[in-house]
Protein backbone atom coordinates (compact mmCIF):
# COMPACT_ATOMS: atom_id res chain seq x y z
CA UNK A 1 0.00 0.00 0.00
CA UNK A 2 1.45 3.27 -0.65
CA UNK A 3 2.10 5.92 1.70
CA UNK A 4 -0.44 8.30 2.66
CA UNK A 5 -0.20 11.94 0.45
CA UNK A 6 0.11 14.90 2.17
CA UNK A 7 -1.29 18.11 1.22
CA UNK A 8 0.37 19.81 -1.01
CA UNK A 9 0.86 23.61 -0.31
CA UNK A 10 -0.03 26.09 -2.68
CA UNK A 11 2.97 28.30 -4.51
CA UNK A 12 1.67 31.50 -2.05
CA UNK A 13 2.40 29.12 0.88
CA UNK A 14 5.74 28.27 -0.44
CA UNK A 15 6.24 32.58 -1.14
CA UNK A 16 5.65 33.28 2.60
CA UNK A 17 7.78 30.77 3.72
CA UNK A 18 10.62 31.95 1.71
CA UNK A 19 9.81 35.92 2.64
CA UNK A 20 9.97 34.44 6.22
CA UNK A 21 13.27 33.28 5.35
CA UNK A 22 14.78 36.28 3.99
CA UNK A 23 16.43 38.35 6.85
CA UNK A 24 18.41 34.73 8.25
CA UNK A 25 19.36 34.42 4.39
CA UNK A 26 20.94 37.43 4.12
CA UNK A 27 22.62 36.71 7.39
CA UNK A 28 23.63 33.53 6.26
CA UNK A 29 25.22 34.88 3.21
CA UNK A 30 27.08 37.31 4.74
CA UNK A 31 28.61 34.98 6.82
CA UNK A 32 29.30 32.56 3.87
CA UNK A 33 31.11 35.33 1.94
CA UNK A 34 33.17 36.52 4.49
CA UNK A 35 34.96 32.95 4.35
CA UNK A 36 37.74 33.11 2.04
CA UNK A 37 37.32 29.47 -0.12
CA UNK A 38 38.87 29.64 -2.85
CA UNK A 39 39.65 26.79 -5.51
CA UNK A 40 43.26 26.57 -3.85
CA UNK A 41 42.20 27.03 0.00
CA UNK A 42 41.16 23.96 1.52
CA UNK A 43 40.81 24.90 4.49
CA UNK A 44 38.29 27.72 3.75
CA UNK A 45 36.47 25.18 0.85
CA UNK A 46 36.54 23.03 4.11
CA UNK A 47 35.10 25.56 6.67
CA UNK A 48 31.99 25.99 4.06
CA UNK A 49 31.75 22.45 3.71
CA UNK A 50 31.22 22.64 7.88
CA UNK A 51 28.66 25.00 7.61
CA UNK A 52 26.83 23.14 5.07
CA UNK A 53 27.41 19.77 6.74
CA UNK A 54 25.52 21.04 9.67
CA UNK A 55 22.50 22.80 8.00
CA UNK A 56 21.96 19.23 6.21
CA UNK A 57 22.24 17.68 9.26
CA UNK A 58 19.56 19.70 10.94
CA UNK A 59 16.95 18.64 8.18
CA UNK A 60 17.22 15.34 8.07
CA UNK A 61 20.03 14.52 5.43
CA UNK A 62 22.32 11.74 6.06
CA UNK A 63 26.10 13.22 4.64
CA UNK A 64 28.78 11.64 3.62
CA UNK A 65 31.99 13.62 3.27
CA UNK A 66 34.53 12.74 0.81
CA UNK A 67 38.30 13.76 1.14
CA UNK A 68 39.58 14.65 -2.25
CA UNK A 69 41.97 11.53 -3.32
CA UNK A 70 44.34 13.64 -5.31
CA UNK A 71 46.25 17.06 -4.93
CA UNK A 72 45.18 19.57 -7.17
CA UNK A 73 49.17 20.54 -7.56
CA UNK A 74 52.07 19.67 -6.06
CA UNK A 75 51.45 20.60 -2.75
CA UNK A 76 47.44 21.42 -2.51
CA UNK A 77 44.18 19.21 -2.11
CA UNK A 78 41.05 20.22 -2.95
CA UNK A 79 38.41 20.91 -0.25
CA UNK A 80 36.08 18.02 0.59
CA UNK A 81 33.05 17.40 -1.28
CA UNK A 82 29.76 16.84 0.27
CA UNK A 83 26.90 14.40 -1.02
CA UNK A 84 24.19 14.75 1.10
CA UNK A 85 20.99 12.51 1.22
CA UNK A 86 17.34 12.10 2.25
CA UNK A 87 14.61 9.82 1.36
CA UNK A 88 11.01 10.49 0.72
CA UNK A 89 7.65 9.08 1.32
CA UNK A 90 7.45 7.66 -2.27
CA UNK A 91 9.34 4.31 -3.64
CA UNK A 92 10.37 4.42 -7.05
CA UNK A 93 7.45 2.06 -7.94
CA UNK A 94 4.70 4.43 -6.42
CA UNK A 95 6.32 7.36 -8.69
CA UNK A 96 8.97 8.58 -6.77
CA UNK A 97 11.83 10.37 -8.48
CA UNK A 98 15.03 10.94 -6.99
CA UNK A 99 16.29 14.64 -7.66
CA UNK A 100 20.06 15.97 -7.65
CA UNK A 101 20.85 19.66 -6.01
CA UNK A 102 24.10 20.72 -7.12
CA UNK A 103 25.88 23.49 -6.00
CA UNK A 104 29.64 24.66 -5.33
CA UNK A 105 31.71 25.77 -2.89
CA UNK A 106 34.72 27.26 -4.06
CA UNK A 107 35.36 30.43 -5.50
CA UNK A 108 38.14 32.57 -8.05
CA UNK A 109 39.27 34.51 -5.30
CA UNK A 110 42.51 34.14 -3.53
CA UNK A 111 42.94 34.29 -0.19
CA UNK A 112 42.80 37.71 2.04
CA UNK A 113 39.73 38.79 -0.88
CA UNK A 114 36.99 38.42 1.90
CA UNK A 115 38.82 41.04 4.32
CA UNK A 116 39.45 43.21 0.96
CA UNK A 117 36.08 43.83 0.13
CA UNK A 118 33.24 42.55 2.88
CA UNK A 119 29.66 41.68 2.63
CA UNK A 120 27.57 44.49 2.34
CA UNK A 121 24.37 45.71 0.88
CA UNK A 122 24.00 48.38 -1.75
CA UNK A 123 20.11 48.91 -1.95
CA UNK A 124 18.99 45.60 -3.29
CA UNK A 125 21.92 44.39 -4.56
CA UNK A 126 24.43 42.33 -2.23
CA UNK A 127 28.31 42.44 -3.04
CA UNK A 128 31.33 40.42 -1.98
CA UNK A 129 33.14 37.56 -3.53
CA UNK A 130 31.16 34.46 -4.45
CA UNK A 131 27.78 36.29 -3.00
CA UNK A 132 26.53 34.93 -6.60
CA UNK A 133 28.71 32.08 -8.02
CA UNK A 134 27.75 30.31 -6.38
CA UNK A 135 27.05 31.11 -2.31
CA UNK A 136 23.91 32.62 -3.39
CA UNK A 137 22.91 29.83 -5.26
CA UNK A 138 24.33 27.20 -2.49
CA UNK A 139 22.18 29.02 -0.12
CA UNK A 140 19.39 29.41 -2.11
CA UNK A 141 19.42 25.59 -2.06
CA UNK A 142 19.61 24.73 1.35
CA UNK A 143 16.86 27.00 2.03
CA UNK A 144 14.73 25.76 -0.53
CA UNK A 145 15.29 22.51 1.28
CA UNK A 146 14.78 23.55 4.83
CA UNK A 147 11.12 25.01 3.45
CA UNK A 148 10.44 21.51 2.04
CA UNK A 149 11.30 20.15 5.47
CA UNK A 150 8.62 22.99 7.13
CA UNK A 151 5.71 21.99 5.09
CA UNK A 152 6.65 17.80 5.48
CA UNK A 153 7.13 17.63 1.75
CA UNK A 154 8.45 14.18 0.73
CA UNK A 155 6.80 13.04 -1.77
CA UNK A 156 9.76 11.94 -3.62
CA UNK A 157 11.83 9.17 -3.43
CA UNK A 158 15.20 10.56 -2.52
CA UNK A 159 16.84 14.31 -2.00
CA UNK A 160 20.37 14.33 -3.32
CA UNK A 161 22.30 17.63 -2.19
CA UNK A 162 25.89 17.64 -3.86
CA UNK A 163 28.19 20.51 -2.81
CA UNK A 164 31.55 20.76 -4.40
CA UNK A 165 34.86 21.77 -3.78
CA UNK A 166 36.98 23.00 -7.36
CA UNK A 167 33.80 23.92 -9.63
CA UNK A 168 35.93 26.43 -10.62
CA UNK A 169 39.37 24.63 -11.89
CA UNK A 170 37.24 21.91 -13.84
CA UNK A 171 36.17 19.84 -10.73
CA UNK A 172 39.48 17.50 -11.20
CA UNK A 173 39.27 16.00 -8.13
CA UNK A 174 35.27 15.77 -7.69
CA UNK A 175 34.32 14.65 -10.82
CA UNK A 176 33.89 11.08 -10.19
CA UNK A 177 31.97 11.95 -7.40
CA UNK A 178 29.72 14.07 -9.26
CA UNK A 179 29.17 11.35 -11.73
CA UNK A 180 28.50 8.61 -9.33
CA UNK A 181 25.94 10.69 -7.16
CA UNK A 182 23.92 11.11 -11.08
CA UNK A 183 23.84 7.81 -11.25
CA UNK A 184 20.38 6.77 -11.25
CA UNK A 185 18.55 9.96 -10.58
CA UNK A 186 15.53 11.25 -12.60
CA UNK A 187 16.34 15.28 -12.68
CA UNK A 188 19.29 17.45 -11.98
CA UNK A 189 18.84 20.55 -10.65
CA UNK A 190 21.61 23.19 -11.01
CA UNK A 191 22.09 26.06 -8.39
CA UNK A 192 24.20 28.49 -10.29
CA UNK A 193 22.13 31.90 -10.28
CA UNK A 194 19.75 32.99 -12.73
CA UNK A 195 21.63 35.06 -15.30
CA UNK A 196 20.56 38.90 -14.94
CA UNK A 197 17.67 38.97 -17.11
CA UNK A 198 16.14 35.94 -14.34
CA UNK A 199 16.45 33.40 -17.30
CA UNK A 200 17.02 29.92 -16.36
CA UNK A 201 20.17 27.93 -18.13
CA UNK A 202 18.71 25.29 -20.15
CA UNK A 203 22.02 24.12 -22.11
CA UNK A 204 26.03 24.62 -21.51
CA UNK A 205 28.36 24.85 -23.88
CA UNK A 206 30.91 21.17 -23.59
CA UNK A 207 34.91 21.93 -23.77
CA UNK A 208 37.44 19.31 -25.07
CA UNK A 209 40.98 20.21 -24.19
CA UNK A 210 43.76 19.90 -27.47
CA UNK A 211 47.47 19.27 -27.52
CA UNK A 212 49.35 19.24 -30.76
CA UNK A 213 52.59 18.87 -30.66
CA UNK A 214 54.79 19.30 -33.94
CA UNK A 215 57.89 17.25 -34.67
CA UNK A 216 60.33 18.77 -36.93
CA UNK A 217 64.16 18.66 -37.55
CA UNK A 218 66.98 20.61 -36.10
CA UNK A 219 69.32 22.30 -37.94
CA UNK A 220 71.59 25.02 -38.02
CA UNK A 221 70.17 28.32 -39.04
CA UNK A 222 73.16 29.93 -40.76
CA UNK A 223 75.07 27.13 -41.90
CA UNK A 224 72.54 24.50 -43.06
CA UNK A 225 68.40 25.51 -43.16
CA UNK A 226 67.39 23.42 -45.80
CA UNK A 227 68.50 20.67 -43.79
CA UNK A 228 66.01 21.11 -41.20
CA UNK A 229 62.33 20.70 -40.48
CA UNK A 230 60.71 24.01 -39.00
CA UNK A 231 57.94 22.99 -36.31
CA UNK A 232 57.64 26.88 -35.63
CA UNK A 233 56.31 27.40 -38.87
CA UNK A 234 53.95 24.13 -38.88
CA UNK A 235 52.80 25.48 -35.70
CA UNK A 236 51.78 28.65 -37.46
CA UNK A 237 50.05 27.24 -40.52
CA UNK A 238 48.18 25.24 -37.40
CA UNK A 239 46.76 27.90 -35.78
CA UNK A 240 45.75 29.72 -38.68
CA UNK A 241 43.93 26.17 -39.89
CA UNK A 242 42.57 25.79 -37.07
CA UNK A 243 41.10 29.05 -36.14
CA UNK A 244 39.47 29.16 -39.80
CA UNK A 245 37.28 26.26 -38.29
CA UNK A 246 35.21 29.18 -36.38
CA UNK A 247 31.98 29.62 -38.20
CA UNK A 248 31.88 26.52 -40.15
CA UNK A 249 29.12 25.09 -37.71
CA UNK A 250 26.93 26.70 -35.53
CA UNK A 251 27.94 26.95 -31.57
CA UNK A 252 31.28 25.96 -32.42
CA UNK A 253 34.17 27.83 -31.38
CA UNK A 254 38.04 26.87 -32.13
CA UNK A 255 40.81 28.79 -29.60
CA UNK A 256 44.70 28.41 -30.15
CA UNK A 257 45.45 29.72 -26.80
CA UNK A 258 49.08 28.76 -25.97
CA UNK A 259 51.40 27.98 -28.78
CA UNK A 260 55.42 27.15 -27.69
CA UNK A 261 58.11 26.60 -30.38
CA UNK A 262 62.21 26.53 -30.04
CA UNK A 263 64.81 27.61 -27.47
CA UNK A 264 67.41 29.06 -30.10
CA UNK A 265 66.85 31.78 -32.96
CA UNK A 266 70.37 30.16 -34.63
CA UNK A 267 68.82 26.72 -34.70
CA UNK A 268 65.86 25.64 -37.08
CA UNK A 269 63.27 25.01 -34.89
CA UNK A 270 62.60 21.11 -34.52
CA UNK A 271 59.00 21.15 -31.77
CA UNK A 272 56.60 23.38 -31.10
CA UNK A 273 53.43 22.51 -29.21
CA UNK A 274 49.55 24.24 -29.63
CA UNK A 275 47.23 24.50 -27.40
CA UNK A 276 43.11 24.16 -28.38
CA UNK A 277 39.78 24.62 -26.57
CA UNK A 278 37.02 23.66 -28.57
CA UNK A 279 33.56 24.26 -27.19
CA UNK A 280 30.10 23.02 -29.11
CA UNK A 281 26.41 22.75 -27.91
CA UNK A 282 26.46 18.78 -29.01
CA UNK A 283 28.43 15.98 -28.20
CA UNK A 284 27.97 15.24 -31.40
CA UNK A 285 29.25 18.51 -32.64
CA UNK A 286 32.44 18.22 -30.30
CA UNK A 287 33.03 14.69 -32.12
CA UNK A 288 33.02 16.57 -35.56
CA UNK A 289 35.23 19.70 -34.49
CA UNK A 290 37.95 16.70 -32.82
CA UNK A 291 37.89 14.82 -36.93
CA UNK A 292 38.19 18.75 -38.01
CA UNK A 293 40.95 18.87 -35.74
CA UNK A 294 42.79 15.32 -36.73
CA UNK A 295 42.12 16.38 -40.88
CA UNK A 296 44.19 19.36 -40.06
CA UNK A 297 46.82 18.35 -38.41
CA UNK A 298 47.38 15.82 -40.54
CA UNK A 299 49.22 18.06 -43.12
CA UNK A 300 50.85 20.56 -41.41
CA UNK A 301 52.21 22.51 -44.38
CA UNK A 302 55.76 22.18 -43.51
CA UNK A 303 57.58 18.90 -45.40
CA UNK A 304 59.36 17.08 -42.74
CA UNK A 305 57.24 17.65 -39.91
CA UNK A 306 54.70 15.55 -38.12
CA UNK A 307 52.04 16.34 -36.09
CA UNK A 308 50.37 14.22 -33.14
CA UNK A 309 47.12 14.93 -31.18
CA UNK A 310 45.87 14.46 -27.31
CA UNK A 311 42.52 15.09 -26.08
CA UNK A 312 43.71 16.34 -22.63
CA UNK A 313 40.30 16.87 -21.20
CA UNK A 314 36.71 16.51 -21.86
CA UNK A 315 33.69 18.11 -20.29
CA UNK A 316 30.58 17.22 -22.00
CA UNK A 317 27.76 19.41 -22.84
CA UNK A 318 24.76 19.91 -21.09
CA UNK A 319 22.55 19.92 -24.05
CA UNK A 320 19.03 21.31 -24.45
CA UNK A 321 17.00 18.25 -24.42
CA UNK A 322 13.21 16.83 -24.74
CA UNK A 323 13.46 16.10 -20.97
CA UNK A 324 15.09 18.79 -19.94
CA UNK A 325 12.51 21.56 -21.82
CA UNK A 326 9.60 19.23 -19.71
CA UNK A 327 11.62 20.48 -16.41
CA UNK A 328 11.73 24.20 -18.00
CA UNK A 329 8.09 23.59 -18.19
CA UNK A 330 7.18 22.60 -15.24
CA UNK A 331 9.60 25.50 -14.05
CA UNK A 332 7.63 27.91 -15.90
CA UNK A 333 4.63 26.79 -14.31
CA UNK A 334 5.43 26.71 -10.90
CA UNK A 335 6.70 30.52 -11.56
CA UNK A 336 3.49 31.14 -12.61
CA UNK A 337 2.26 30.48 -9.61
CA UNK A 338 4.13 32.78 -7.25
CA UNK A 339 3.51 36.02 -9.99
CA UNK A 340 6.34 36.26 -12.10
CA UNK A 341 7.63 34.65 -15.58
CA UNK A 342 11.36 33.12 -16.42
CA UNK A 343 13.25 32.60 -19.64
CA UNK A 344 15.42 29.23 -20.71
CA UNK A 345 18.87 30.55 -22.35
CA UNK A 346 22.01 28.63 -23.36
CA UNK A 347 25.57 29.85 -22.55
CA UNK A 348 29.43 29.27 -23.18
CA UNK A 349 29.91 28.67 -19.92
CA UNK A 350 30.40 24.73 -17.98
CA UNK A 351 29.73 23.80 -14.62
CA UNK A 352 28.52 20.44 -12.79
CA UNK A 353 25.65 20.60 -14.56
CA UNK A 354 27.75 19.58 -17.67
CA UNK A 355 29.02 16.53 -15.58
CA UNK A 356 25.45 15.64 -14.83
CA UNK A 357 24.14 16.16 -18.00
CA UNK A 358 27.20 14.08 -19.39
CA UNK A 359 25.69 11.13 -17.11
CA UNK A 360 22.22 10.81 -18.98
CA UNK A 361 20.50 13.13 -16.27
CA UNK A 362 17.90 16.02 -18.00
CA UNK A 363 19.63 19.03 -15.84
CA UNK A 364 17.75 22.72 -15.50
CA UNK A 365 19.99 24.88 -14.18
CA UNK A 366 20.57 28.96 -13.13
CA UNK A 367 18.30 27.96 -10.48
CA UNK A 368 19.33 30.63 -8.36
CA UNK A 369 18.80 34.06 -7.33
CA UNK A 370 19.67 36.78 -9.98
CA UNK A 371 23.13 37.52 -9.99
CA UNK A 372 25.72 38.60 -12.59
CA UNK A 373 29.39 40.09 -12.88
CA UNK A 374 30.88 36.93 -11.88
CA UNK A 375 34.72 36.31 -10.98
CA UNK A 376 35.02 40.29 -10.89
CA UNK A 377 34.73 42.61 -8.12
CA UNK A 378 32.05 43.86 -8.94
CA UNK A 379 30.02 41.01 -8.55
CA UNK A 380 26.31 41.21 -7.07
CA UNK A 381 23.22 39.34 -6.46
CA UNK A 382 20.15 40.56 -6.67
CA UNK A 383 18.58 40.62 -3.10
CA UNK A 384 14.92 41.10 -4.09
CA UNK A 385 14.80 38.39 -6.19
CA UNK A 386 15.57 35.55 -3.19
CA UNK A 387 12.29 34.93 -1.56
CA UNK A 388 10.55 34.33 -5.23
CA UNK A 389 13.77 31.96 -6.25
CA UNK A 390 14.02 29.67 -3.39
CA UNK A 391 10.15 29.55 -3.64
CA UNK A 392 11.07 28.45 -7.18
CA UNK A 393 13.10 25.96 -5.96
CA UNK A 394 11.25 24.64 -3.43
CA UNK A 395 8.24 24.30 -5.96
CA UNK A 396 9.91 22.72 -8.69
CA UNK A 397 11.00 19.81 -6.51
CA UNK A 398 7.72 19.17 -5.35
CA UNK A 399 6.52 19.25 -9.11
CA UNK A 400 9.06 17.10 -10.62
CA UNK A 401 9.51 14.84 -7.50
CA UNK A 402 6.14 12.76 -8.30
CA UNK A 403 5.91 11.08 -11.71
CA UNK A 404 2.62 12.53 -13.14
CA UNK A 405 1.65 9.11 -14.31
CA UNK A 406 1.52 7.94 -10.91
CA UNK A 407 -2.20 8.04 -9.68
Amino acid sequence: MSAPMCRQPRTAELLASARAHQARYLADLAELVAIDSGSYSPRGVNRVADWVQARLDRIGFTVDRIQSPDLLDHCHRAGDTLVARRQGRLTEAEGGRRILLAAHMDTVFEEGTATERPFRLDGALAHGPGVSDDKGGLLAGLTALEILDEHGLEDYAELVFLATPDEEIGSSSSRAITEEAARGVHYGLGLECARENGDLVIARKGVADFRLTVTGRAAHAGIEPERGANAALAAAHLVVALQALNGCWDDVTVNVGVVRAGTRANIVCPEAELRVEVRAATATDIQRIDRAIQEVAANPGVPGTTVTVEQLDLCPPMEDTAASREMFAEAQKAAAGLGFAVGATATGGVGDANLIAGAGIPVLDGLGPIGGADHTPQEWLNTSSVSQRVALLAALVTALGKSATTS
